[in-house]
């Protein structure tokens, strides 16, 4: 059974053989690519932080988010935020955080303080009983060290969420933008191939003499041969050789096909898994025309057509 598609508020229909998409509703969505990137940054008065989005293609939606030590908590909010945005591609968002100039504070390693004092003690006199240098004491690794507070609050969690926003904003912006470069070049794509189906009427027409002399030359090569033939045998061939001449069938699916693939992308939104489905077809019916071929002609515009075909094939897997 063939797929029913269905892409809210609009239910399209698909018949076998026509392969005809009929759409309820009116509303026309742009399309959009997978491959895109997107930065934005924020902060308050004690940090700076700025999301990093990049999207590409992907059979599907999938998320991967990296965060600094501490803000794990942000994960599933930044997760719910790309799929209440995206439905296919793979996303990855990054998040740097920087602590703004002159807010740090420090403190003193006061176990590591004592120790070294102590060891000034323990020692006596091997050494100088100078009293160590405050420098020199906090020249020392580790004797002086950065206070960490909290990364988030709930305010400030909600502030880097909304930068997110604006960095996933951002990215929809180019899908769309790129998606619209897309529409142009499939457009181009579909009439090049609706004027090759048009070729290939041409040429399957004109072949029909070449092949009524090869079998008018095979049923005389069948009666002249000194083996009996029979009526049955004879049938079989004449059988075989009008359904290499017929090839009516392959090229109304192809019209209907392309047909098929222009109203999918008029009707726009989320169409690259079922347009790629329609490229799986039209070069089904391709194949079949080249293998039915018995005259050069429409064997190049069959070749052709299986060249445009691809080239669909391959802008169609950056749709989302």
């Amino acid at each position: 059974m063939p797929p029913t598609w269905l892409v809210s508020p609009r239910r399209p229909s698909y018949k076998p053989g026509l392969l005809r998409l009929s759409w309820t509703g009116s509303e026309i969505l742009p399309l959009a690519s997978m491959t895109a990137f997107g930065r934005a940054s924020g902060g308050d008065t004690q940090l700076a932080w700025a999301w990093e989005v990049r999207s590409v293609n992907g059979r599907s939606l999938e998320v991967r988010v990296r965060l600094p030590a501490g803000l794990d908590s942000l994960e599933p909010a930044t997760r719910t935020a790309v799929k209440d945005r995206f439905r296919r591609g793979n996303v990855n968002c990054v998040l740097t955080v920087d602590k703004q100039p002159g807010t740090d504070s420090y403190t003193v390693n006061q176990a590591l303080l004592e120790h070294v004092l102590g060891l000034q003690q323990q020692l006596g006199a091997r050494v100088s009983q100078d009293p160590p240098r405050i420098e020199a004491l906090l020249g020392l690794r580790g004797m002086v060290e950065v206070a960490e507070g909290a990364l988030v609050d709930p305010e400030r969690e909600g502030a880097v969420l909304a930068t997110l926003g604006e960095a996933l904003e951002s990215v929809a912006a180019v899908r769309l933008e790129e998606g619209g470069r897309l529409a142009e070049v499939l457009g181009g794509q579909l009439e090049r191939m609706g004027a090759l189906t048009a070729d290939a009427k041409a040429a399957a027409g004109a072949q029909v003499p070449f092949l009524k002399e090869r079998l008018r030359s095979r049923v005389n090569e069948l009666l002249e041969s000194e083996a009996s033939v029979s009526e049955e045998r004879l049938v079989q061939e004449l059988a075989v050789l009008a359904t290499k001449a017929d090839v009516t069938e392959e090229l109304d699916r192809l019209d209907a096909h392309v047909e098929a693939a222009r109203t999918l992308i008029e009707a726009g939104g989320t169409v690259g898994r079922r347009l790629d489905f329609l490229c799986q077809e039209l070069n089904r019916e391709a194949n079949t025309l080249c293998s039915k071929s018995a005259e050069v002609t429409l064997t190049r515009v069959g070749l052709e057509l299986k060249a445009v075909i691809e080239q669909l094939r391959e802008q169609a897997q950056n749709l989302e």
